[in-house]
């Protein structure tokens, strides 16, 4: 019996070495690469060996980040816009040395330093470099590295800047509609009506009078885009549950594509009450870091109609992919917010090629003719009548435009030495030092020793 079952140990393994090796497994490999492999880099031999960064100067700053290696190639990533670029650099002590190609190694090292907010900033442009290093040395586009793709373009969302004046409003999102937008947001600041008479009361929110004001605005842009293309609007102001669910209430009639962000994120309890309340949609997640801890309540609650990551605090390419397939599970839209530069930009484009529920991704720069000049290697204009293509190059498929990039630097500086990075921040966190931490297998571990 003991022979038998080991005979059975071996044919088993046989087998599984064929299926490895065999033109099954070879085929598979070959369907993932667009072209041969970069024979120019060793992957096993690949390892880090620095992280640098700069920022440009914009509506919202961008801080962009490289991460070099030994072998020359080198990945692009970008910390959440109006961040800065110092909660990525203090990861790099923790990366140095480590082979970039273990993506999600890597990242279970920094996940400790990331949180919600500005503060998923850091992680999620490591998160975009490692994975525009992986494509680069194996000549795939990053989403291959994640997913399939699912589509050939990318739908975009115009943000569009406020007037009081809602005429003057209306004729800026006309503007959008000439560009060739076909997806529209409006902010919709209850401060626009806080001078009219009896607009809004003590606390700053509109009253009855005020949301019949506000909804102005809604019905000017209307009577431009037209009352079938999707409309979304944002910025509503303090609200608690009770006002949300008037002020949704008083949309109704104008069928917005979604109610952004009427109370935090965190009070899903409070989002699900106004969503049992209103058929306006509602969504938020701009500034929610991970599926665990972040997203899981708002999709395991239905507490929303639709999520919002943003890539560059969400937890990049490999964790916003995660937080798509648990809402399309749940059946729920993604959106996706987005302020930053190209960089941030594309990261997000990739990710989006392989999300089944995807709605449409934001745009912040419309009104900025060089937004689209800080990187090369992807055709121009990159937003084509409100989609971007999918993108077909290694990696990210971008290179930073120098000459553009240098030019709208905040402070001197672009890419120089990080020094002050070299040193792990943290007291024990070195390798071979304890620190509570997740594993290779991804559990977590208390005071267990890196190696």
């Amino acid at each position: 019996m003991a022979n038998d079952f080991s005979r059975r140990k071996l044919l088993m393994r046989a087998a599984q070495t064929t299926a490895l090796t065999g033109p099954l497994f070879q085929a598979a490999a070959q369907s993932n690469t667009q072209g041969p492999i970069n024979r120019n880099s060793a992957p096993s031999s690949l390892k880090i060996t620095d992280m640098r960064a700069c920022r440009v100067a914009a509506n919202y700053d961008y801080p962009i980040i490289k991460i070099y290696t030994n072998q020359g190639v080198y990945g692009l990533g970008e910390v959440r816009d109006a961040g800065v670029e110092g909660i990525a650099l203090i990861l790099k002590a923790h990366l140095v040395g480590r082979n970039p190609l273990e993506i999600e190694a890597n990242l279970r090292r920094v996940r400790p330093f990331a949180n919600h907010a500005r503060m998923g900033g850091g992680y999620s442009a490591v998160d975009m470099a490692l994975h525009d290093i992986a494509g680069k040395v194996y000549n795939v586009p990053a989403w291959r590295l994640i997913g399939n793709q699912v589509r050939d373009r990318i739908r975009i969302y115009a943000d569009t800047t406020d007037h009081k004046d809602p005429k003057v409003y209306a004729e800026r999102m006309r503007k959008r509609k000439e560009m060739g937008l076909t997806f529209f947001k409006m902010d919709l600041h209850t401060e626009l009506v806080a001078d009219r008479p009896g607009a809004v009361n003590e606390r700053g929110v509109a009253t009855e009078k005020g949301l019949g004001y506000l909804c102005e605005y809604i019905r000017a842009i209307r009577d431009v885009i037209g009352w079938g293309v999707p409309l979304a609007a944002d910025h509503f102001g303090p609200l608690n549950v009770k006002d949300a669910i008037r002020y949704a209430r008083a949309f109704e009639p104008y069928q917005l594509a979604w109610a952004e962000d009427m109370v935090p994120w965190p009070n899903w309890q409070g989002l699900k009450e106004i969503r049992a309340n209103t058929t306006t949609p509602i969504l938020t997640g701009e500034d929610v870091f991970a599926l665990q801890g972040g997203f899981d309540n708002l999709i395991d609650n239905h507490a929303v109609d639709a999520i919002h990551p943003d890539i560059e605090t969400s937890g990049g390419l490999l964790e916003t992919n995660r937080i798509a397939d648990a809402a399309n599970r749940a059946g729920i839209p993604v959106a996706m917010h987005h302020a930053g530069s190209p960089v941030g930009g594309f990261a997000g484009y990739h990710c989006a090629a392989t999300v089944q529920n995807f709605l449409a991704i934001e745009n912040h720069a419309l009104d900025m003719p060089w937004w689209q000049d800080l990187v090369s290697g992807v055709p121009k204009p990159i937003i084509d009548k409100g989609y971007v293509q999918v993108p077909k190059g290694a990696g990210l498929g971008i290179e930073p435009n120098d000459a553009v990039v240098k030019e709208h630097l905040r402070r001197p500086g672009y890419f120089e030495p990080t020094p002050m990075f070299d040193d792990v921040i943290v007291s024990g966190f070195a390798p071979g030092g304890a620190w509570p931490h997740f594993d290779e297998e991804g559990k977590w571990c208390n005071c267990v020793s890196y190696q």
